[in-house]
């Protein structure tokens, strides 16, 4: 089977798209300082898919292999917390780094740090989506990194690969890209079977593919293909095709796009899609919005739930909550993810957006349910 033509490539055609870049592609073994030269290559192929319009968001490793040296620690397996003090010195540089090597572009970096509790726990959850969508909207590209110094589990299994996916899920992002020190998958580990064979594409994730995953092949990093595999279950799932690339060449982004050999993994459906029939099928709603007719018209517009349009606010539900919104008839014609917990929504129920901080004393969504958040479930609904 032949790669992808670059015209074919899912990276080139993305809206947002995940970088993943591993430690032992950013940290040089040998001097244990960044590899500023490799970097720039990246930063600038960075900036011509910012040019042509594709949102860009970085999870990096490397705070650890690059404290470690600073602090003067042995080579070999660190201590736990050997682990979190060489964590918390090399954060300050792995930022520097990006900062520098994306400056020279005219790109403004912002630092994100994450543990899986972020990306599972609600509120947390909430809260990072809308950090991060908000620095993509104001042009920024955002760095994202374990919080290493307090996230033990992290540390023990280095899940960065699965930190990316969980951000690309979490942001709907169209692509990942996992740039790796591998040019892919393979049917076994190349370095140990001569008759190893490349996979160019996955369109579905079996017992069998997840058989040919290996172990940890560097001493730098501490990913291995097992974790790759574990991080494309959630990106296609999530509606976001994957790749598998080598990244120690020069232009990561532009070779892949250029047709340079890597893995894909293909998802059933795209984010939005994806996204819609989990607010639609998935989620138990917890509460009931009744709305009046201008609501409901300007729903079936493609807008989103403004509070001047709700009449009425019933259960108790927190903010991020599914939430059945009905005609003044009482029949369903949406569901979605309320913006306010009830306790809120009661207050702002038919006023305007513009009364909102007054009301509640913070300045909050001026929306009751955005539109990327709300699924219209009966569009011919009149009344």
């Amino acid at each position: 089977m032949h790669n992808l033509s670059a015209t074919q490539t899912p990276l080139l055609h993305a809206r947002r798209i995940v970088v993943k870049v591993g430690s032992s592609l950013l940290v040089e073994r040998s001097t244990g300082q960044v590899n500023r030269a490799w970097l720039a290559t990246l930063a600038k192929d960075i900036k011509q898919l910012r040019d042509a319009g594709q949102e860009v968001l970085l999870v990096s490793s490397g705070a650890i292999a690059l404290g470690r040296r600073q602090l003067g620690l042995a080579p070999g397996k660190l201590k736990l917390e050997e682990s979190q003090a060489a964590a918390a010195v090399g954060q300050i540089r792995l930022a520097h780094a990006w900062t520098e090597a994306l400056e020279q572009h005219g790109l403004t970096v912002a630092q994100i740090l994450l543990t899986f509790a972020d990306t599972e726990q609600r509120r947390r959850y909430l809260n990072a989506r809308s950090t991060l969508g908000t620095l993509l909207k104001l042009g920024s590209i955002p760095v994202i990194n374990e919080n290493d110094t307090v996230a033990t589990a992290e540390i023990r299994y280095g899940d960065n690969d699965r930190l990316a996916a969980r951000v690309a899920q979490m942001i709907s992002a169209d692509c990942l890209v996992l740039l790796s020190d591998v040019d892919g998958l393979y049917t076994a580990d190349p370095t140990r079977d001569a008759t190893a064979r490349f996979i160019p594409e996955v369109r579905g994730i079996s017992a069998e593919i997840e058989a040919m995953a290996g172990g940890v092949s560097s001493d730098v990093g501490s990913g291995g293909m097992a974790t790759k595999i574990a991080a494309a279950r959630i990106a296609v799932s999530a509606g976001c095709h994957m790749c598998v690339s080598l990244g120690k060449e020069l232009h990561p982004l532009r070779r892949i796009i250029d047709g340079a050999r890597c893995s894909w993994f293909y998802p059933d459906a795209n984010p939005a899609t994806v996204r819609k029939q989990w607010i639609a099928g998935t989620l138990k709603p917890a509460g009931e919005l009744t709305i009046d007719a201008g609501a409901l018209a300007a729903l079936q517009r493609g807008k989103s739930l403004l509070p001047a349009g709700v009449t009425r606010v019933a259960g108790r539900f927190d903010r991020g909550d599914a939430l059945r919104v009905c005609s003044a008839a009482g029949v369903e014609v949406a569901r979605g993810l309320s913006a306010y917990s009830s306790a809120d929504a009661e207050r702002i129920c038919g006023r305007q957006s513009s009364e909102i901080e007054a009301l509640l004393g913070f300045r909050g969504r001026d929306e009751m349910i955005h539109r990327d958040d709300l699924v219209l479930t009966l569009v011919t609904q009149s009344g």
